[in-house]
């Protein structure tokens, strides 16, 4: 593996144990998972009771309260081991952001309690019309009493079909469009929730992904997150919040593939030497471990922003596209070194390049990257000329 730099001791303590749990028990099991797409409930049970599904939540709530660049090194590892499963954990942290954003103490509780006692989260934001355009939804919400009433439906939700409690926007008037969007905490077994079929993917096909039907759902005016009207803000929060990380998963999936295309490399003889003393195939590794090592310190220095409190949208926006790109050429090039055994279904690298390109479209597809990233470049070269 290319080695990380200047690691603590807890770091690397963690990062071993996650490292030793997907060798031992991920990857072994990731094709018998991947070929049916089926949710590997025994595994996930096991990361729930390693603390994993915790990583984010705050100690005082019972969690490991991770830094953000430690919890990026452990996401690596978890995709690393299997990418759809990586991104089952990563996900419930992802659903209960808002709440950790924006949300009371009492709902900071409630949340705490799901993932304490082995549950997990949801991010209920997109629609089928309303992927990257969030504002746009059309899940409704209407007061009635001491209750709020939601009805739309909810697509590509990762954890749809498993979540114990998910995090819910909808618009009381789409005429208002973003400042009509509210959050709401809509717990499992509500009358009227329910999860769509699994979707039948191209990659990460151990993670549940479904649609999540609301109709007539009921819940208590004190699960909305925040105050009425700022549930985009908390969302837009929310993903800029997880963005940094977000290529963790991209990077530990594409070195699993370069780890696999260079011990291949020193094995696999032709024309008398090993395939990687060619120098056609040394130039593709070498390109390899430079794109891999920049895409790291890259997704780190981002994390480290955000541990000292400082939100650089263009470098966090940076940081998971050029991780997602990278994570997508590495895994490419890997199968083009294995050659055909690369291609095959037999061996492994041709999930991993369908397991790749999933990174360059959620959480924000690279394209809103640029978008993002374009913005700020171009606001601060107005700024100069002023």
């Amino acid at each position: 593996m290319l080695e990380r730099y200047l690691m603590t001791d807890e770091q690397r303590d963690i990062v071993n144990m996650v490292r030793e749990f997907a060798d031992k028990e991920v990857i072994p099991m990731a094709k018998e998972f991947d070929v049916p797409g089926t949710y590997p409930e025994a595994l996930v049970k096991k990361a729930i009771d390693m603390g994993l599904t915790t990583m984010s939540l705050p100690e005082e709530y019972g969690g490991m309260g991770l830094d953000y660049v430690t919890y990026a090194m452990v996401k690596e590892e978890l995709s690393r081991g299997d990418p759809g499963f990586g991104t089952t954990i990563g996900a419930s942290g992802l659903g209960f952001t808002p709440v950790k954003l924006a949300g009371s103490k009492e709902q900071m509780q409630q949340v705490a309690d799901v993932l304490t006692n082995g549950g997990l989260t949801a991010f209920g934001l997109t629609e089928a019309d309303s992927g990257s355009d969030a504002a746009s939804l059309k899940t409704t919400y209407v007061k009635d009493g001491d209750s709020y009433i939601l009805n739309g439906v909810k697509t590509f939700i990762t954890n749809g079909g498993v979540a114990s409690l998910y995090t819910i926007f909808a618009t009381k008037d789409r005429t208002l469009g973003p400042k009509g969007i509210s959050a709401f905490i809509v717990e499992a077994g509500t009358p009227g929730l329910s999860a769509g079929n699994h979707e039948d993917k191209m990659g990460i096909r151990t993670s549940n992904t479904t649609e999540v039907i609301l109709q007539d759902v009921r819940v208590p005016a004190k699960n909305m997150i925040g105050e009425e009207g700022t549930g985009f803000r908390t969302a837009m929060l929310t993903l800029n919040n997880t963005r940094p990380t977000a290529g963790a998963g991209a990077l530990g999936n594409a070195m699993f593939a370069y780890e696999y295309a260079l011990n291949y490399a020193q094995e696999r003889k032709t024309f008398g030497k090993f395939i990687g003393q060619h120098q056609a195939v040394g130039f593709m590794l070498s390109d390899m471990a430079i794109q891999l090592e920049a895409a790291r310190q890259l997704l780190y220095y981002a994390a480290s922003l955000q541990n000292a409190g400082i939100m650089a949208p263009r470098v966090f926006s940076s940081s998971k596209a050029f991780c997602s790109d990278v994570g997508m050429k590495v895994c490419t090039d890997a199968v083009q070194v294995v050659g055909g055994f690369g291609y095959s279904r037999e061996y492994p690298l041709e999930k991993r390049m369908r397991d790749a390109k999933i990174y360059q479209i959620y959480e924000g597809t690279n394209q809103i990257q640029r978008v993002i990233i374009s913005g700020e470049i171009l606001d601060q070269l107005k700024k100069k000329k002023k």
